[in-house]
């Protein structure tokens, strides 16, 4: 360990450290730093632990408890603990704790211990019980609220639990919860406040891309910006539509996107599992999966999509041909020659097909079951030009077959995904 993390554990944190990452001393239960891409968030919360550890490793029967939430147990393990700015990178050769990856925990030399958990698995943290947590990136995780209300329930050891909390923002109902809060103290940051730690030809390529934009306010500056003017789709629409599961659902489908290149280098191509079901007097659509990615070669997104049409015992599957023609059917039918497909053509531009869609959210007749934080981005920022957003079109693909393309299947018992 002594040869990957050479530089960091030396640093004198206190005298180097920006202001929005040192703690702050009014008296307060949950920090929450709200900060751009690269503003130093990681490294803060990991300094926090750090510290909260080693003012407490002379007392042998004050060693603390800590919960480590984020998105994924992948991003617990690859950014929070073994990062290049997590806990194991800010720690001395003497102080360093030991990752123990069956039991998804960090033991530190002094007996404390660290334990981590997925946002995708809320009732993980049922169970357990702490006196300080560190939470990251909250406004990704899939099940927001329910992980936050198990991780209050959580923090019931010492005289004083305490919590750190760090996320690029976006307007959710927790994030405007806690900032509204007596007892949270919240902190802001731009990516510009940590420049000199960041590559240059990132503010020169990428950053100057979104500078002066409503995207670039959130994701560089860290603002908290609440609708752009124009698009279809606002943030209080995305969050009353919001639910933690679906009912047993009359048909589901997968809807693809196809990237017009290939490759490495390909554009995202975006995958969308919805289905529908009878509610009440109404049919209503429901958001599953966003299973989107970038980089893929036509065979790749072809398996990832056959791959969700059998985990969500799907109908069918939906896809573009406007580029590839029946390209996009024959790979899909090399994959699996027995899922059926479904090919559309876009005859309206995009925001013309969208706004039918848009039209269902307003009317209640969609739910997202969990977030979906790209799509919901995409969602809430197009304004009808600039970048391509796959993602959404995906989104449109499948609410129009499931809602709009035909008269609504008739209501019936379907097994529950």
């Amino acid at each position: 360990m002594r040869e990957l993390f050479p530089t960091l554990a030396a640093k004198d944190w206190e005298a180097n450290a920006h202001d929005h990452q040192k703690p702050p001393k009014s008296d307060w239960t949950t920090w929450l730093i709200l900060g751009g891409r690269g503003a130093g968030k990681t490294r803060a919360g990991a300094e926090w632990v750090r510290a909260l550890v080693a003012a407490r490793a002379n007392d042998e029967l004050a060693q603390p408890a800590i919960a480590l939430v984020a998105e994924t147990y992948a991003d617990a393990r690859e950014v929070m603990i073994e990062g290049q700015s997590g806990i194991c990178a800010v720690a001395t050769d003497i102080d360093r704790p030991v990752y123990e990856a069956s039991r998804r925990r960090l033991v530190w030399p002094t007996g404390a211990v660290a334990y981590a958990f997925s946002a995708e698995d809320p009732d993980g943290i049922r169970g357990y019980q702490f006196d300080a947590a560190w939470s990251d990136e909250l406004c990704k995780w899939r099940y927001p609220e329910e992980t936050w209300s198990n991780l209050q329930l959580a923090l019931r050891l010492g005289p004083r639990p305490r919590q750190i909390a760090t996320t690029t923002p976006r307007p959710m109902a927790l994030i405007k919860r806690l900032m509204a809060a007596e007892t949270t103290h919240v902190t802001r940051a731009s990516t510009y406040d940590n420049r000199a730690h960041l590559s240059e030809a990132f503010f020169t390529e990428i950053a100057a891309l979104y500078e002066g934009t409503a995207l670039g306010r959130q994701e560089l500056l860290g603002e908290l910006v609440e609708d752009i003017a124009g698009a279809l789709w606002t943030w209080t629409l995305i969050e009353a539509a919001r639910i933690n599961a679906a009912p047993s659902l009359d048909r589901v489908v997968v809807a693809v996107d196809p990237p017009t290149t290939s490759g490495p280098d390909a554009d995202e191509c975006g995958i969308i599992v919805a289905g529908v079901a009878y509610c009440g007097d109404m049919h209503t659509a429901f958001i599953l999966a966003d299973w989107s990615a970038a980089g893929l070669t036509p065979r790749q997104w072809a398996e990832k999509a056959v791959t969700a049409y059998h985990e969500f015992s799907a109908d069918r599957v939906v896809v573009e041909v406007n580029q590839g023609g029946d390209m996009a059917k024959t790979v899909i039918a090399q994959i699996d020659p027995l899922v059926p497909v479904r090919g559309v053509y876009a005859t309206r531009g995009k925001r013309l097909r969208a706004e039918p869609v848009a039209a269902l959210y307003e009317q209640g007749r969609v739910r997202h079951v969990g977030a979906f934080p790209q799509l919901e981005d995409q969602m809430t920022s197009y304004i009808g030009s600039g970048k391509s957003p796959d993602r959404l079109d995906a989104l449109v693909w499948a609410l129009t077959d499931l809602m709009l393309k035909k008269p609504a299947p008739k209501p019936g018992v379907r097994r529950m995904n």
